[in-house]
């Protein structure tokens, strides 16, 4: 495939909001429905969108083993504005699509090789999830949300392009009627660089690493391709149990690796693996105030100490921010499962982890611009409250 990369048109900085508004609607996909003048309308719904990650990594080939499929997450709250908004979790539907952005399985042989790596023979263009690349998104009575799990997207979309910063069109219906949309960044990247140091000639990376394992560990690997790494390292990301006794996946790569990064020469370690140089994983606020990905991580030898629980034990708003009255996450809930302010996450606000408003990316800031006219966290009332309320504090029920 001849792959023309594009400058990721996410990645303008300091466009001004009327050009990314012109851009937004340029993509041909939004149209009059949706307006751009949020604050000022009267809709009676809001619909906002999130991806649970900032950036979700994939590989480009298969064939011989697979650290993680094509899967990316996307969540959506509808909240029926009003005096006293209300947190919609029933007779709305609300459906996904990626325009511009409509197949996967022509772009990477991931389908080609799930039966062998997983034992499912997955239709053409569905995720392990079983949500395909558009659908209907379910409800989640618990989070109070509506989520579409595993979308199978690539960084590839349909004309060829490279874009890791694609967007997704949420639209939401009452009664067979369309009555908000939005869109949001669905975030993906196979921009592992692992090649800076599985590089010997005449080896594909894949064996390389393979071949690595098998003389380090004992193990047979060569002879077993595709191999799924989680068959053995437990990882909670894909729900992969592991075999007692064996390191999890988190561990077993961030130890293994922690001692060796110095000879790739990079200005940030994690870019090796988490994309990227050229994706950016981290592009949120923290990032415009020079902090890097161990500012709040620490470093990769604490990412990978054995008795960390990935995905769970994960750095909190409050390690760092504090003020009075003030409430964060709970202890042992991530942030993008917190909830706040009535029951509307904090996510729903503040933005994706790693893409936290104001981002670096246009995209990333496109939601919000939209919805209250600025980038950065949504501070506007009236995108939910059709009159304007006092001063609220940062607490979970209020």
């Amino acid at each position: 495939m001849n792959i023309r990369r594009i400058a990721f048109g996410a990645r303008r900085q300091g466009l001004a909001v009327a050009g990314i508004r012109a851009w937004i609607l340029g993509l041909g996909v939004l149209g009059a429905a949706i307006g751009t003048g949020r604050p000022e309308e009267a809709e009676t719904y809001t619909v906002i969108a999130y991806n649970d990650l900032g950036m979700h990594c994939m590989q480009q080939d298969f064939s011989q083993m697979m650290i993680l499929p094509p899967f990316n997450t996307v969540r959506a709250q509808v909240i029926r504005r009003g005096g006293s908004p209300d947190i919609m979790t029933s007779d709305v539907t609300l459906t996904y699509e990626l325009p511009g952005n409509t197949t996967s399985s022509d772009k990477c042989n991931f389908w080609t090789y799930a039966p062998a790596l997983l034992g499912v023979n997955l239709a053409p263009d569905l995720g392990v999830a079983g949500f395909g690349m558009s659908g209907s998104m379910v409800r989640d009575a618990a989070a109070r949300d509506f989520k579409a799990e595993g979308i199978p997207v690539t960084p590839v979309e349909d004309d060829g392009k490279e874009n890791p910063y694609g967007m997704a069109l949420i639209t939401t219906k009452l009664n067979g009627s369309v009555v908000a949309q939005t869109q949001t960044v669905v975030p993906v990247s196979w921009e592992m660089s692992c090649n800076i140091c599985h590089n010997k000639p005449g080896e594909t990376v894949a064996t390389n690493i393979l071949a690595s394992h098998d003389r380090l560990h004992a193990t047979n690997l060569m002879a077993n391709q595709p191999v799924l790494c989680a068959s053995c390292h437990a990882d909670a990301a894909l729900g992969a149990p592991g075999t007692p006794g064996v390191s999890t996946l988190s561990s077993a790569m961030h130890s293994a690796h922690a001692p060796r990064m110095a000879a790739a020469n990079l200005t940030n370690e994690c870019y090796a693996c988490h994309p990227g140089f050229r994706t950016n994983c981290q592009r949120d606020l923290h990032t415009s105030k020079g902090m890097t990905c161990n500012s709040c991580h620490t470093s990769m030898e604490a990412v990978g100490n054995p008795a960390r629980r990935p995905w769970v034990d994960e750095p909190r708003c409050a390690d760092c921010h504090t003020k009075a009255g003030f409430e964060f996450e709970p202890a042992g809930v991530r942030f993008r499962d917190a909830t706040g302010h009535g029951g509307v996450k904090c996510i729903t606000c503040h933005g994706s982890p790693h893409a936290m408003g104001p981002a670096t990316t246009a995209t990333d800031n496109a939601q919000t611009i939209r919805l209250q006219g600025h980038a950065g966290k949504i501070d506007t009332c009236t995108v939910c409250h059709t009159t304007i309320p006092g001063p609220f504090p940062h607490r979970a029920n209020d």
